[in-house]
């Protein structure tokens, strides 16, 4: 394990990020990684990274100056992408993500894949528009009227709910089947789910309810 904190963790990718949506992370995850290139993004606004992990194929050697040779550390394997090597090398109660959406759908969908691939580390993207974070087994989101909430499934799910407009009691949702997008929160909500399958789309304004409530869910999924 290279990164260890009893606190959130704010982890920059190489997309395109602003300095409030990198303060807004930091003030729950204060200590700073970086996924490779998104070395650069942290030191553009202000912030030099704990760590670097990845393959390094993007770090530039501006940003590689500025970092002490013990924070950097190079996984040269292709297997894999920086945000996968990040989040099985960092063990925290929430990893706080930003730099990962927006760019590029390609990446953004790998993002995703690799939230479902890592069940056991809690981790909530935050995006310009939207955050995403998998399911735990069970939740409650303290959520106004109005809110939309999307639930995604990465593969085979069932759940129960309270709170939303449209119940997914007795559903069974699958990628290549029933999905259940733009549902819209009655006000607090509470989702369980059978399985570490379900992606929770929610508006960004919702940010910091979302964390407290995965930092707050009863039980997270075990290792795969």
């Amino acid at each position: 394990m290279i990164v260890s904190h009893d606190k959130p963790v704010t982890l920059v990718g190489g997309a395109e990020i602003s300095k409030k949506m990198l303060n807004r992370a930091r003030s729950l995850g204060s200590l700073v990684v970086a996924a490779d290139g998104g070395a650069d993004a942290a030191l553009e606004n202000g912030v030099v990274p704990e760590a670097v992990i990845g393959d390094f194929d993007s770090l530039t050697d501006w940003a590689r100056d500025q970092i002490p040779d013990n924070a950097l550390h190079l996984i040269s394997e292709q297997d894999t992408t920086d945000f996968d090597k990040c989040l099985g090398n960092i063990n925290a109660p929430l990893v706080i993500g930003v730099g990962f959406s927006g760019n590029r759908l390609d990446h953004q969908l790998a993002a995703y894949n690799t939230l479902v691939r890592h069940p056991d580390r809690p981790c909530l993207l935050l995006g310009v528009e939207e955050l995403v974070f998998l399911c735990p087994p069970s939740i409650r989101l303290d959520l106004e009227s109005g809110t939309p909430v999307s639930l995604f499934p990465m593969g085979a799910v069932e759940g129960l709910s309270d709170g939303l407009k449209h119940p997914i009691d007795g559903l069974n949702f699958a990628p290549d089947g029933r999905v259940g997008t733009s549902n819209t929160a009655l006000g607090p909500v509470e989702v369980s789910v059978t399985s570490p399958k379900m992606l929770v789309i929610l508006p960004q304004e919702s940010f910091e309810q979302a964390a407290q409530a995965v930092l707050t869910a009863r039980s997270y999924w075990p290792a795969p």
